[in-house]
């Protein structure tokens, strides 16, 4: 058996890390202590205790368990759990444990909906998707989402301690680790225990005994492993979209060292594409009209990303992120645009005014198209009053200067021109 899976916590107490749904007085604490179980959805990344406590309660709900992991089961093996409803072991109930439920389809997952809806079944599933995109809404509306989180290093060292001193008392070699060795076996987890333990099994295969003749994990027995720290990056997942979210917030919070980070895990994932796109839209929807030019280096520094490609592509990308999160920030341009296309969406369009419409043509004059048209150039500085929008949207305002020193220079401007 794996060393993960030995010596798995079974008290709640024991589970390290997600102290915002499991520490004393939070939400499945106090469930757990009052054995009060409704329907749950666990979600979060691997390795982080969504099948340790879904056990946990298991173990306290007094229910007949089923556990099925929906990755390599069918309708049948729902089925058959059906079955045992109202048998003589499940007077209690039922609790099911659902691993990977987003890998069921919307038919398997309503099989059980009559069940959890009656309370016959009482369900607990976990995924490692975002549930409100793969799990069914009748389900959802059911269940309480609960969103398990990476574990710090800390919490993985002491889950590490944890695990080390249960080996101690069944086995017969006592096994010391030193603080540092703790410190890069959770570095090199990335956030995951099950990680962390399985490393830990390794490098217990690897110590050497010291001269108390004890089993010694230091940091040469680490080095000697070489082991290469996980990295959690799903192309088109939540973690996906989640660090494309951090990198434009911090860029657009002027930010440059966590834009800077952002970047860098967007890199390591490998994915040019999805960081080309969203910095170009940066340029154009938080930097804008603060400084018109950084579109114009932006796409010279993506254009450049994609000829070079990995590993080159890293700096003019990082060029490109330095220079959207250090640059004055306007979102006039993208507030303009919307506004308008709320009023197409909201209002009746009225005709574009006659001298505005196209007259390059034979018979455009006959219908009057460009009669009475004012051609700007003829006049002083290029301009002359006459209308531009619609009847019913005269005198409307879509875009608005704002308070940066390109657009203050618009402002002016405008100012001067139209008195």
């Amino acid at each position: 058996m794996p060393l993960a899976d030995k010596y798995r916590p079974t008290r709640i107490e024991d589970v390290v890390g997600q102290n915002h749904i499991i520490g004393k007085g939070k939400l499945l604490n106090n469930m757990i202590e009052k054995a009060y179980f409704p329907n749950m959805i666990f979600f979060g990344p691997p390795g982080v205790g969504k099948t340790t406590v879904a056990e946990i309660i298991a173990g306290r709900a007094k229910k007949k368990f089923f556990k099925i992991n929906a990755s390599n089961s069918s309708i049948e093996d729902i089925k058959r759990v059906i079955a045992s409803i109202g048998s003589m072991d499940a007077q209690n109930g039922i609790l099911l444990y659902i691993d990977e439920i987003q890998s069921f389809n919307k038919k398997q997952q309503q099989s059980i909906l009559e069940f959890i809806e009656n309370g016959q079944i009482s369900l607990v599933a976990s995924t490692t998707e975002n549930p409100y995109h793969y799990v069914y809404k009748a389900i959802l509306s059911r269940s309480i989402v609960m969103e398990f989180k990476s574990i710090s290093r800390d919490d993985i060292v002491r889950g590490l301690e944890n695990i080390v001193a249960r080996y101690n008392q069944l086995s017969n070699v006592e096994l010391v680790c030193d603080k540092g060795a703790y410190r890069a076996m959770a570095n090199a987890s990335s956030g995951d225990m099950r990680s962390a333990a399985n490393i830990l099994e390794l490098a217990i295969n690897e110590s050497h005994l010291d001269k108390d003749a004890r089993a010694r994990i230091d940091m040469s027995v680490i080095k000697s492993m070489n082991i290469a720290t996980s990295y959690n990056f799903d192309t088109g997942g939540d973690v996906h979209y989640n660090l494309l979210s951090a990198l434009q917030k911090s860029i657009r919070g002027s930010d440059p060292d966590a834009a800077i980070y952002y970047l860098a895990r967007l890199i390591k994932g490998g994915d040019l594409i999805s960081i080309t796109r969203r910095l170009l839209v940066i340029a154009s929807e938080d930097v804008g009209m603060a400084y018109p030019n950084a579109i114009v280096i932006v796409k010279a520094c993506v254009d450049s990303a994609m000829q070079l490609g990995f590993p080159e592509a890293r700096i003019p990308l990082a060029q490109a992120c330095l220079l959207l999160a250090t640059s004055p920030k306007s979102n006039s341009a993208y507030l303009a645009v919307d506004r308008a296309l709320a009023d197409i969406d909201s209002m009746i369009q009225d005709d574009i005014p006659s001298h505005l419409l196209d007259s390059h043509y034979k018979g455009a004059e006959r219908l009057g198209h460009g009669r009475g048209y004012k051609y700007p150039h003829n006049y002083p500085d290029h301009y002359v009053d006459q209308q531009y929008l619609p009847d019913n949207l005269v005198n409307k305002c879509y875009y608005e200067p704002q308070n940066n020193k390109f657009e203050k220079s618009i402002k002016e401007f405008f100012r001067r021109l139209k008195g």
